[in-house]
C-alpha cells in the first residue's frame, strides 16, 4: 500500500510538473538591479531636514538615447543646497548635480555627466528630451527652480548651453517669487511644422512663510499663490516667443504639477491637460490654435467627490480596449481614472475600476500606464509617499484584466513592491531591449537612492517597439495616433512620452501583443492630417518608421 501511494504521488508530480513549470515561467518579476547596473545616484533636497514644499516635491527622470546607439540612457535630476532655503548644515550639498548614465548595452551604465556637460547649476525638477533642430540627435531642455536651461546635443557625447539664443530661460520671477518650472511638453500646436513648447510652472514659493497653527509642518500648497504656465511658439528663425496670453492660456494663479498633450476628442487638434495642485484641473481644448478651458464641462476637473486634489500629472491610454484614450490622474488622495466616452466627455470610474481602494492613503506621485506583461492591456505602476511628512508607503503595481478593472499584484512580482519608500519621479523604459518594460524610480527618503527594476519577462507574450519620425522633424510625430490590429483585436496608442510626474519615459511606442506573432495592420495618423498604413509586421523587434519613407531601421 505504501509503495502504491508513493508511485501515485510520483505520477501526479510527473503529470502536473509541466504545468507547474509553465506557471513559474510565466510569473514576471521586477528585480532591483540598481547597484549591479552601476547606478549610484543619490537624491538630495539640500540639507538633512524635510521642512518645506520645495524639498518635498522631489525630482524627475528622463529616458532618452543621447548617443544614438539604440540603448536608452538615463538622466536623473537632483536638488541642492540653496542659500536662504536650506539649513546651514546642508552646505555639503552645494555641489550636488544632475546625473547622466550612459547605457553600455550589456545591462550596465556609466556615469558621464561631466563629460557631457549637463550637470546643471540649479535645483532641477524635470527635463524634456527633443531633437529640436532635426539633426538626428536629441537635445535636452532642463526645467528648474530658477532659470531653465536648453542644451544642444553636439552629436559627440557633449552638449552646449544655447538657452539665450532660443529665449527659453523663462522669467526670473513669477507672481513676485522665483520661477518654479516643473516640466515641458513639445508639440506643434499651430501646425506650422515647427515644434512649440509649453512649460508648466508651479507656485510662488515664499521660503519665509509659516503656518501659524502648525509652525512645525510645511504649509499646504493652497496657502501660496500660483504661477502661470507658459506657451512658447517657435518662430521661423528658431527662437521662441511667449504667446500664452494671446492663445487664452494665461492663468496667473494656477499651480501646475503636470502637462500632458494629446487629441482627447479626435478632432485633429492637440489639446492640453494640466494637472493642478489643490485646484481644479484644466483641460484646454484646441480650437484652431486658440484654447478654451473645458475641464469642468468635460468631467476631468475634480475627483469623484467633486473636489480639487493634489493632482500630480495625467497618464494617457486606452485602458479598456474601446479605442478611446482615457486619463489617469494621480494625486495625494486616491487618484482619478476618467473613462473617455467618445463625445468629448469623460466619466469618473475610479471606484468602479478598483483604483480608489488601491491608491487611497498612499500619496501617489509618479505613475504610468504600461503593459508590463505584454498581454495587450495597460497596467498601472505608482510611486508613493506622503507629502507633508517624510513617511514612506508601499509602491503599487496594478494588473488590468482588459476591461479596465485593476488588481494590486505588486507583492507577487518583486521585493521592491513589498518595501516602503518615498517615491517621486518614475519612468518606464526597456533598457536591455528585450521587449519587456523595466522601471526607474527616484526617491526623497533618507537612502535617496534611485531604483532600477528589471522586468524578467519570459512569459512568451509578443511585442513591438515603434519609433515614429516625421520627414521634416519630430513635430508631426508627437501626438500621432497609432491603431494596431492583430488577431482581430484593435489597440489604439498615442505617440506621447511626456506623461509622468516630472518624468519622461522611453520614447519608443510599446505594443503588447499577447500570443500574436504578426501584426495585421498598423495605421498611423500623423498630426498634420496624413495617414499611412503598414501591413504584416513581424513582432518581437524594434522598428523606426519615417513618414513617407516607411520602415527605415530595425
Amino acid at each position: 500500500m505504501e509503495l502504491k501511494f508513493k508511485t501515485t504521488g510520483y505520477l501526479l508530480i510527473f503529470l502536473f510538473l509541466p504545468a507547474f513549470l509553465t506557471a513559474q515561467k510565466k510569473r514576471i518579476l521586477f528585480t532591483d538591479v540598481t547597484q549591479k547596473a552601476g547606478i549610484d545616484f543619490k537624491y538630495t533636497f539640500g540639507d538633512d531636514t524635510y521642512k518645506n514644499i520645495l524639498e518635498s516635491s522631489g525630482s524627475g527622470i528622463t529616458v532618452f538615447d543621447y548617443n544614438n546607439d539604440g540603448f536608452m540612457d538615463i538622466y536623473l535630476m537632483n536638488g541642492k543646497y540653496l542659500e536662504g532655503i536650506s539649513d546651514k548644515n546642508g552646505e555639503k550639498y552645494k555641489n550636488a548635480h544632475n546625473s547622466l548614465y550612459k547605457n553600455n548595452g550589456n545591462g550596465t551604465f556609466t556615469e558621464v555627466t561631466q563629460k557631457a556637460g549637463i550637470a546643471g547649476h540649479n535645483w532641477c525638477m524635470a527635463a524634456g528630451a527633443i531633437d529640436l533642430d532635426n539633426d538626428g540627435y536629441q537635445d535636452l531642455y532642463v526645467l528648474n527652480y530658477g532659470p531653465n536651461v536648453f542644451y544642444h546635443n553636439n552629436g559627440d557625447g557633449t552638449f552646449k548651453d544655447i538657452t539665450n539664443s532660443l529665449g527659453l530661460a523663462g522669467p526670473e520671477k513669477l507672481n513676485g517669487f522665483t520661477k518654479w518650472s516643473i516640466g515641458v511638453s513639445f508639440w506643434d500646436y499651430n501646425k506650422d511644422g515647427r515644434l512649440d513648447a509649453m512649460v508648466g510652472n508651479f507656485m510662488a514659493f515664499d521660503p519665509a512663510y509659516k503656518t501659524a497653527a502648525t509652525p512645525d509642518l510645511m504649509p499646504s500648497p493652497a496657502e501660496y499663490n500660483g504661477q502661470p504656465s507658459m506657451l512658447y511658439e517657435q518662430q521661423a528663425n528658431g527662437k521662441f516667443k511667449d504667446v500664452t496670453k494671446e492663445k487664452n492660456l494665461y492663468f496667473p494663479n494656477s499651480k501646475c504639477m503636470g502637462l500632458t498633450v494629446f487629441d482627447y476628442n479626435d478632432d485633429g487638434n492637440i489639446d492640453i491637460f494640466q494637472a493642478n495642485d489643490h485646484q481644479l484641473n484644466f483641460l484646454f481644448k484646441n480650437e484652431k490654435g486658440i484654447y478654451k478651458e473645458v475641464g469642468v464641462a468635460s468631467g476631468v476637473a475634480a475627483n469623484s467627490k467633486g473636489e480639487p486634489t493634489g493632482s500630480m500629472h495625467a497618464s494617457i491610454g486606452d485602458i479598456d480596449g474601446d479605442g478611446l484614450i482615457d486619463i489617469l490622474v494621480t494625486d495625494l488622495d486616491y487618484g482619478a481614472l476618467y473613462k473617455n466616452m467618445g463625445n468629448g466627455l469623460f466619466v469618473d470610474i475610479t471606484e468602479k475600476s478598483g483604483l480608489a481602494a488601491a491608491m487611497e492613503g498612499k500619496g501617489c506621485w509618479g505613475a504610468a500606464l504600461f503593459d508590463y506583461d505584454n498581454d495587450g492591456n495597460l497596467d498601472i505602476v505608482s510611486a508613493n509617499g506622503t507629502a507633508e511628512e517624510l513617511i514612506s508607503q508601499y509602491p503599487l503595481l496594478l494588473w488590468n484584466d482588459g476591461k479596465g478593472h485593476f488588481k494590486n499584484v505588486g507583492k507577487e512580482h518583486g521585493a521592491y513592491f513589498s518595501t516602503k519608500r518615498s517615491g517621486r519621479g518614475l519612468a518606464v523604459l526597456d533598457y536591455d531591449n528585450d521587449g519587456f518594460l523595466d522601471l526607474i524610480i527616484s526617491h526623497v527618503d533618507q537612502p535617496g537612492t534611485a531604483a532600477l527594476l528589471h522586468n524578467s519577462g519570459g512569459n512568451g507574450n509578443h511585442w513591438l517597439g515603434l519609433t515614429l519620425k516625421g520627414k521634416n522633424g519630430p513635430a508631426i510625430a508627437i501626438g500621432a495616433k497609432v491603431t494596431v490590429t492583430a488577431g482581430g483585436v484593435k489597440r489604439v496608442f498615442v505617440n506621447q512620452w511626456t506623461t509622468g510626474y516630472l518624468s519622461n519615459s522611453d520614447q519608443r511606442l510599446h505594443i503588447g501583443l499577447g500570443a500574436q506573432k504578426v501584426i495585421d495592420q498598423i495605421e498611423i495618423n500623423w498630426t498634420n492630417g496624413a495617414k499611412e498604413v503598414y501591413k504584416n509586421i513581424a513582432s518581437d523587434r524594434y522598428l523606426t518608421i519615417l513618414q513617407g519613407k516607411g520602415v527605415v531601421s530595425k
